[in-house]
């Protein structure tokens, strides 16, 4: 087996060690951005993790194949660089000898460690929104969060509908995440006849936009695309826009977000701000889930956290099912064979086969929200055809 070597990573402190005398060690990875600009994402996915072992654990490990399995959570930050990103997974695959991982944050990311994880027959649960993280080449890489490119066009319909705004500005990260986000945006203002007239690209690490968002609203533009911006990076966009004096409407067509940009930019800067909203904020379950979380962490809930968690509990019940806990091969056939699975969010099935031609995307609802003096209140239900 190859091992692709890069500059050292400094592990994120994880592990939930439960001492017991007859039960056997299962661990699963945690490989995501838990510092900098990508937190609330890489958060997210370990509080999943941490939260599914605690469920296993505390009813006295899962049962596979006659013998018991205590859940250990090793995470690695990648600060969400596609370097650190690979020295993860290769530390995961080869160290720590892990052949079930809760990431990576991104597209860049994600494509980088797919050699490695491909090779070693190891599951990944990624955030990469690429279309190139789902590939029949790809057999591991299993997706649970719906990627821009399947909420884009019916969120950014209903949105240009409602506002019937046509000038468009955004500013997008110079990475893959960012130039996959753009182009699936762009694609969907265009479909419904709105237009990017402002468009630029910036480093991840940068947090002075003034320059930047001065140029856009030279073109006046109607409203502002925060896209797939990271959650800080999205709430710093809202407060700089906002102190350049705009008061047009602002488009959130990424990942989970709301929290950081209210935090970051305050209540009165985030009215008339439309958002992605992955879960159902009504859902028992749910409201059950992200108190559990809030409690635990102390922080707000991201919510692409109940995703991962939802895949996690299929990936149990795949152990289960396969009778093994280290043929990877029969846990994801097992994991895909799972129809109508009752999980956090409700039951949930694979879809992507049209798409991507692997069907390892997990599909749900989604919603748009409005956000309202600081909280996301749901204003339509979509699906990838319609929202309404």
């Amino acid at each position: 087996m190859k091992r692709l070597l890069t500059a050292a990573l400094l592990p994120a402190a994880c592990a939930i060690a439960i001492p017991a005398a007859q039960a056997e060690t299962l661990k699963i990875g945690v490989l995501a951005t838990l510092s900098g600009a990508g937190t609330a994402w890489g958060m997210s996915m370990q509080g999943a993790a941490d939260l599914a072992a605690e469920d296993v654990n505390g009813k006295g490990g899962l049962e596979v194949g006659g013998k018991k399995y205590k859940i250990e959570v090793v995470a690695y930050d990648d600060k969400y660089k596609a370097s650190d990103a690979l020295t993860a997974i290769n530390r995961l695959a080869f160290d720590d000898r892990i052949k079930f991982v809760v990431g990576p944050v991104g597209s860049a990311p994600a494509l980088a460690i797919l050699p490695v994880s491909t090779e070693n027959k190891v599951i990944t649960m990624t955030m990469g929104f690429t279309p190139k993280a789902l590939s029949p080449d790809y057999k591991y890489s299993f997706r649970p969060v719906l990627p821009s490119d399947v909420f884009s066009d019916p969120q950014i319909k209903w949105v240009v509908e409602k506002l019937g705004g046509k000038r468009i500005g955004g500013l997008f990260p110079n990475d893959e995440s960012g130039q996959q986000v753009a182009a699936a945006n762009e694609k969907a203002y265009e479909a419904v006849g709105a237009k990017f007239v402002a468009k630029e690209f910036f480093e991840r690490e940068r947090v002075d936009f003034v320059p930047l968002l001065t140029r856009v609203l030279a073109q006046k533009i109607d409203a502002f695309e925060l896209d797939g911006n990271s959650p800080q990076t999205a709430g710093l966009l809202v407060k700089q826009l906002r102190e350049l004096g705009f008061k047009g409407p602002i488009i959130r067509t990424g990942g989970d977000a709301t929290a950081d940009i209210v935090k970051i930019a305050g209540k009165e800067a985030t009215e008339n701000v439309y958002v992605h909203q992955p879960i159902d904020l009504s859902s028992p379950a749910i409201q059950q889930y992200t108190k559990r979380f809030e409690d635990k962490y102390k922080i707000p809930l991201n919510a692409f956290s109940p995703f991962f968690y939802a895949n996690l509990q299929m990936l149990f019940e795949a152990m289960r099912k396969a009778g093994t806990v280290s043929d990877t091969d029969k846990i994801r056939d097992a994991m895909l064979a799972l129809k109508d699975f009752d999980t956090v969010l409700g039951k949930v099935n694979w879809t992507g086969q049209a798409q991507w031609k692997s069907n390892q995307q997990l599909d749900a609802p989604f919603y748009v929200a409005l956000i309202k003096n600081g909280a996301p209140v749901v204003v339509a239900k979509c699906t990838p055809a319609k929202c309404e």
